[in-house]
């Protein structure tokens, strides 16, 4: 399946190589049309080929990420490999107050995403922070 075109997500775990699934920090994805914030500190651009997703970095840590979305309940897998050839499985589960305004900015080499209250900013050197709105 495409990302979807708009979606707040906390992942729930992270399994490297088959290894246990296991969440260490508080990481969260927001999508807004075809443009991404990851908390981890890159953002851009997402595209399909009918098969597979991939995360454009275009913004902050240098890269790429391709993989295989699939719905699980209300929730997502992803499955891919890495640019180091190193498999990953993420779950990601989506986030409270997503309802409300949506959009994304790019200036100067950043990035910010808005999902309702969830905004994720990503700058050049590939700091990246979440922040939850007021209500």
């Amino acid at each position: 399946m495409d990302a979807p075109l708009r979606g707040a997500w906390l992942r729930a775990g992270i399994s490297r190589d088959g290894g246990p699934l296991l969440e260490t920090g508080h990481v969260v994805w927001l999508q807004s049309g075809d443009l991404y914030a990851d908390s981890r500190g890159f953002a851009g651009t997402t595209s399909y080929d009918g098969e597979r997703i991939t995360f454009h970095h275009d913004v902050g840590t240098p890269g790429h990420d391709v993989g295989v979305l699939r719905a699980e309940g209300t929730g997502m897998i992803e499955t891919g490999v890495n640019l180091d050839g190193s498999t990953f499985l993420e779950v990601w589960t989506p986030l409270p107050d997503g309802e409300g305004p949506a959009g994304s900015w790019t200036a100067e080499g950043t990035q910010t995403v808005r999902v309702g209250s969830h905004v994720v900013h990503v700058d050049a050197a590939g700091h990246g922070t979440h922040h939850v709105l007021p209500a």
